[in-house]
């Protein structure tokens, strides 16, 4: 007989299916692989949608994050976690504001500046291509002038973009008009007349990007219009037998996955900022999520794309699992920042949701012991979906996060775990270090994989620290990145950046930019405690990725940003030096275009502005990123 969930679950399906649309559909010609166009089983209703038309009603327009979501200070002076979206949201965080007094020095007392709302004074005049905007009004296409629609898409999330919002500097460049495509046919009219009438385009989904790749140049005389993809979010059809699905390529995450879930389904693709980061984002900057293990990278999960670019659009015309047909033009897709196009829709993996998922974590006497542990478990490629190693910065951060003890009962037993990892086991507490999990699939399977998993970590004097602890480490994930914006309040800079680079390379390289942050924090007269953390995120057979935490006092410093930006480009440097990449999934936008010679040769730079040179002859898409 069925179970209960199996019953739930074709009832939602049901229902969906009920909701279909019965409209007309693009459909990929198929003619180099088949005879026949791919069957579309069925199309979705879409649910509740993150990111509205007007977005800063819903999300902050100079932070991270939901405007209801954030960390402050109650009656009593102890942070809490404002908002009710998240597991931490309503709680009590009793140690966080003395590990912030002794990681960075923050003093409640000392604050800093930012502006409350808009001075749209501020804002330059648009500048108006009369063509296009009469083009758009003919067609249907929604547009805007309006300042605040221009100024909430005029930047990213990187920590000088918000440290200048907050201080009501609303730069000197702003897009001139916005405009807001509903379906692939308006991306396909809204470049063809950019083309015919010469206006720049720059395209934006959920606006997280950290490397300047949606900030309008400044020198740039044409009107520049941004792309609001994040009204093109629909899932267009679902094959459950060839477990594929056509996506507009504006969704959101977390709203692609819920969707998904309706139908048992899923593509396991989640980045830190799945939350808000759209699909098109994703696959614009080759992004990589915390369960790549299982479901892999972005690059994994693309089967099919259609890039709409100046010289038409750029797709294959098969929906095969694989071809062999000369270079892959998804190859020119994946990675191009916006610069060559606008992606309208993916075809991508989908899988049936896991029907066993479990947390779990490994506490290791140092650094040094989980990375060699994470090592071995990549080779035996037994790694579970998630596996991500912080090291002791992070891990004593992780524990000033605890919410508040609700009982006495539960206080004591985190005192006998701490007594029996530290007098017992002989663990020092400022040089252990913790790495979280999450094993996903069959029962069987997630069996099979905690074994081999804590069977190795023993080898590396790994001792397991329990389900709770592996839970709230990857659900903090997504509330850490609110962080940034206390710090903002307290005079506090911060930033995460990250890298890949061979197992060989892994310890040292996090050694070396740890210490070479520090010398360079003093080189620029930081007063205060420096935060420089790291932790592995992603693991692969011949390497890993890892993500650096830099934050520091700014108090005493002349330009904060310069000093700022001197650390990060000091970091990266030595990132470089020592065997690293330019980036694993950020991408390079225009904050890293100058390191892009010491990562790719001059004949691989000539090759990709070639292609430029062909798809975009007039730099229609003249963000300037990448080369």
């Amino acid at each position: 007989m069925a179970s209960d969930d199996d019953k739930k679950r074709s009832s939602k399906r049901m229902e969906v299916l009920s909701h279909h649309l019965h409209t007309e559909k693009r459909i990929l010609d198929c003619t180099l692989c088949s005879k026949e166009k791919p069957k579309i089983k069925h199309m979705l209703k879409p649910g509740s949608r993150t990111i509205p038309r007007k977005r800063e009603e819903v999300i902050k327009w100079n932070g991270w994050g939901y405007n209801d979501s954030k960390f402050a200070l109650n009656e009593k002076g102890e942070v809490v976690f404002t908002g009710s979206r998240y597991k931490l949201s309503g709680l009590t965080l009793p140690l966080l504001r003395q590990w912030m007094t002794s990681s960075i020095g923050i003093n409640i007392d000392e604050t800093s500046f930012s502006v409350k709302g808009v001075d749209t004074s501020k804002i330059p005049e648009p500048i108006i291509n009369q063509q296009f905007k009469d083009y758009m009004a003919e067609e249907g296409i929604e547009f805007s002038s309006d300042p605040i629609d221009r100024l909430v898409r005029s930047h990213g999330h990187t920590c000088d973009e918000l440290f200048l919002l907050r201080q009501g500097d609303v730069g000197k460049r702003l897009p001139d008009v916005v405009v807001f495509p509903l379906k692939h046919d308006d991306v396909v009219k809204i470049v063809s007349s950019a083309t015919k009438n010469n206006v720049c385009l720059i395209p934006i989904g959920g606006g997280t990007s950290v490397t300047w790749a949606l900030i309008c140049p400044e020198n740039e005389k044409r009107c520049v219009v941004m792309v609001d993809m994040t009204q093109m979010n629909r899932i267009l059809w679902v094959d459950e037998q060839n477990l594929l699905a056509c996506v507009e390529a504006g969704i959101v995450g977390q709203d692609l996955e819920r969707d998904l879930e309706n139908l048992g389904l899923c593509t396991g693709h989640e980045p830190d900022s799945m939350e808000f980061s759209s699909l098109g984002g994703w696959v614009a900057t080759r992004a990589s999520g915390m369960k790549k293990n299982i479901y892999g990278n972005i690059e994994d999960l693309v089967v099919h794309t259609s890039m709409v670019t100046p010289k038409g659009v750029l797709e294959k015309k098969c929906l095969a699992p694989r071809v062999s047909a000369g270079p892959d033009l998804h190859e020119f897709i994946l990675g191009s920042e916006g610069t060559l196009g606008i992606i309208s829709e993916v075809t991508m993996r989908i899988r049936p949701l896991p029907k066993c998922k479990k947390y779990g974590s490994i506490i290791f006497p140092d650094f040094e012991h989980g990375v060699d542990c994470l090592r071995e478990i990549a080779r035996k490629r037994c790694a579970p979906a998630s596996i991500r190693l912080m090291d002791n910065p992070q891990f004593r951060f992780g524990q000033a996060l605890k919410p508040e003890t609700e009982s006495l009962f539960s206080s004591f037993i985190d005192g006998l775990k701490k007594f029996y990892v530290t007098l017992v086991k002989g663990y020092d507490p400022t040089n252990m270090c913790v790495a979280t999990l999450l094993f996903e699939g069959d029962a069987e399977v997630v069996e099979q994989q905690e074994k081999a998993v804590y069977q190795i970590a023993a080898q590396f004097s790994g001792m397991p620290a329990g389900e709770d602890n592996g839970q709230r480490g990857y659900m903090l994930t997504f509330v850490i990145a609110y962080l940034r914006d206390v710090g903002f309040d307290y005079e506090v800079v911060s930033e995460s950046f990250e890298t890949s680079a061979p197992w060989d390379r892994i310890k040292d390289l996090c050694r070396n930019v740890k210490e070479r942050v520090a010398h360079e924090c003093n080189n620029q007269g930081v007063k205060y405690p420096v935060l420089s953390t790291c932790r592995v995120t992603q693991t692969y057979d011949s390497g890993a990725c890892v993500y650096f935490y830099l934050a520091f006092k700014y108090r005493g410093l002349p330009d904060p940003l310069a000093s700022y930006m001197a650390v990060e480009e000091a970091a990266r440097d030595e990132i470089l030096s020592c065997g690293g990449s330019i980036s694993h999934h950020h991408g390079i936008g225009k904050l890293r275009k100058h390191f892009v010679p010491r990562s790719v040769t001059e004949a691989g730079i000539g090759a990709i502005k070639s292609v430029k040179d062909y798809l975009d002859p007039d730099n229609i898409f003249g963000s300037g990123n990448l080369v």
